[in-house]
């Protein structure tokens, strides 16, 4: 693992918009490596920390023992927040924030497959569990391995991917299927962005099914959240953040009527959400000290005191 530091993205403007008072339960619905869930600490904050990964789990362990006892955490994804919280008598809560992708931890470390800028096992599994990316790309066929590349990585040219992957396979390494891509789509040093960086970003969301998770993570945040509780959301691609722009529009009751994704449920249920925020983006100090920040937006809303909206009523994008 990398032992340099893992900074949070926009740090400073999650704390501010979470508004903590000493005592208030707050969750952590992205728990990586413990960076927003220390800051809400030192606030005073009871802090309910998840992660499907072990390994983050594992590491936390140090936090959990300086905290005295104001924090737990939750192996468990952040869609399950609400049956985990009320088995903890710990609903309703006064905040959540949630950190959205993949983590720094997971990005550094080779052998968990994520990256492309160390060569590693095609594995991508933020739980560890369940189907890996080797075994999409090796058992898929041409067809949903090129829906998922132009799905989730806005892949114009995905067919062209998807038939040089199936060509080439059996691909077991993360730097084997950097190369086929590249090949597919043609790759000059000096590009700005290197032309793997869809495929990747696409199958990792597909193996880790990130947009649902998102679209019920929200659904769950809106459910636990006490009326004044806020919500604080950071994003890093625009599949994220346009699910997380368009609920909150929805919740809020700002979304026009005719909308062709909620014909009429925007006028049948009371706003759950108001103040809701634009998006936040990182400043360019930010960015120097940490490049990841560039593609990050905050997005925030508080809570009403309107019933949570029926689950049938969540949009969860392309899926």
């Amino acid at each position: 693992m990398n032992d340099a530091p893992h900074v949070p993205v926009l740090l400073a403007e999650v704390i501010d918009a979470l508004a903590i008072a000493p005592g208030e339960a707050h969750v952590d619905a992205t728990f990586g490596a413990g960076g927003y869930t220390q800051a809400m600490l030192a606030k005073g904050a009871r802090v309910f920390a998840f992660d499907r990964d072990p390994d983050a789990i594992a590491a936390g362990s140090a936090i959990v023992a300086a905290s005295d006892g104001a924090l737990t955490l939750v192996p468990a994804t952040f869609s399950a927040m609400d049956a985990e919280l009320a088995a903890r008598g710990a609903v309703p809560v006064q905040g959540v924030t949630m950190d959205i992708g993949v983590s720094s931890m997971q990005l550094d470390q080779a052998e968990r497959g994520f990256s492309f800028q160390s060569d590693g096992p095609l594995d991508m599994r933020m739980s560890q569990e369940g189907l890996s990316a080797a075994e999409f790309v090796n058992e898929a066929d041409e067809a949903q391995i090129a829906y998922v590349i132009k799905e989730y990585g806005e892949e114009p040219r995905a067919r062209r991917v998807a038939q040089a992957i199936v060509y080439n396979r059996p691909i077991t390494r993360t730097g084997e299927l950097a190369r086929i891509v590249r090949k597919a789509l043609g790759y000059k040093p000096h590009d700005k962005k290197d032309p793997a960086t869809r495929t990747f970003q696409a199958i990792r969301i597909h193996i880790n099914r990130e947009l649902g998770e998102l679209a019920d993570g929200l659904a769950a945040a809106e459910r636990v959240l006490a009326p004044g509780g806020r919500l604080a959301v950071v994003t890093f691609h625009s599949l994220e953040d346009r699910m997380v722009k368009r609920f909150l529009r929805e919740r809020s009751g700002s979304l026009p009527a005719g909308s062709r994704h909620l014909p009429e449920v925007a006028a049948k249920h009371a706003p759950s959400f108001e103040l809701v925020g634009r998006g936040i983006r990182a400043g360019e100090d930010e960015i120097a000290r940490n490049p990841r920040a560039r593609s990050a937006t905050l997005r925030t809303a508080t809570r009403t005191s309107a019933a949570a909206w029926p689950e049938h009523s969540v949009t969860e994008g392309a899926m």
